[in-house]
């Protein structure tokens, strides 16, 4: 009896997260307090999972030296809800990634980008192509990895995945209906460092971007910190800190929008995984709050299965 009631809980946790988590992309109003229920659902759900943690981490914005394993796809919807201070709008923006291990050395990533601002619209705002190579085979003390992407956004883009130049929350301010009409054509490149130390990851980038039109180079750093609680507790816990280094014409900390995120991550046994983070600004450049929420599950071995089913 005691076991039937054990059973009937953890479905009914697991149901309750899913449920919270659609809210997000299905409710057009309250969208600030339906993240902080998804919050502390994923908590509740956590302690309900079986403790396996994955070794991607619990970063957003910062890459560790991990790659997809080989042959593998995984996919993931992302959400960011944050409010430019003043009278801005508050909005979501959201992603879906898939990523697909081409090689031991070779991951490549496909997103579709999107957001949703009250009072204004939801717009569908992009795509972005990211590949990540490791450079040397093997673990090492310092793993090094190059990453480029390639962005078509438009200016509308709000899923905050890197923080660059002079990048400021009143960026965030634009209406949709002016800014979805600036198109961005960019690459985004990185060197992504990352060393393991038992159960801790220490990682840093160097971001560099470039507008293909005629914009100087602009740059930007991120640095994370995370530990895996494994097999004791089904959760890993990391912190990240991020933000703009200026451009070309002017490298410096100054009028620049920087952030401090502590997050968790967990993955069950059937490879579904989730984070959550709460980055805080810490300039006035920057927004307040943003609260992030991920959730992925990876298919191992995709390549296989499909070429069995000819």
């Amino acid at each position: 009896m005691e076991r039937t009631a054990e059973v009937q809980r953890l479905l009914t946790c697991r149901t309750y997260g899913h449920n919270l988590f659609l809210m997000i992309f299905c409710t057009r109003q309250r969208r600030f307090y339906y993240i902080g229920l998804v919050v502390l659902g994923s908590l509740n759900f956590f302690a309900a999972v079986r403790p396996s943690f994955g070794g991607e981490g619990p970063y957003f914005v910062t890459y560790n030296q991990n790659v997809e394993e080989p042959g593998s796809l995984e996919i993931g919807i992302n959400a960011v809800q944050g409010k430019p201070r003043g009278d801005g709008n508050s909005f979501v923006g959201s992603w879906i990634e898939f990523e697909y291990g081409t090689r031991a050395w070779w991951t490549t990533e496909f997103y579709l980008d999107g957001q949703w601002t009250r009072n204004e619209s939801t717009a569908f705002t992009g795509f972005r192509l990211e590949n990540r190579f490791r450079l040397f085979q093997g673990n090492h003390f310092i793993n090094p990895l190059l990453y480029v992407e390639y962005e078509n956004l438009n200016a509308a883009d709000k899923t905050l995945m890197e923080i660059v130049g002079f990048d400021s929350q009143n960026d965030s301010a634009v209406p949709n209906q002016i800014a979805r009409r600036e198109h961005d054509h960019e690459i985004e490149t990185r060197l992504i460092l990352g060393s393991d130390f038992k159960s801790w990851n220490l990682s840093g980038n160097f971001v560099a971007e470039k507008n293909l039109s005629n914009y100087p180079w602009e740059f930007g750093y991120t640095v994370g910190i995370s530990r895996s609680f494994v097999p004791t507790v089904p959760l890993g816990a990391g912190i990240e800190f991020y933000g703009g280094l200026g451009d070309w014409n002017r490298f410096t900390l100054r009028d620049t929008s920087q952030y401090l995120g502590p997050s968790l991550a967990c993955k069950t046994a059937h490879g579904t995984k989730f984070r959550v983070s709460a980055a805080f600004g810490l300039t006035p450049q920057s927004h307040g709050l943003l609260l992030r929420l991920g959730v992925s599950h990876e298919i191992s071995h995709i390549d296989r299965r499909i070429r069995s089913l000819f």
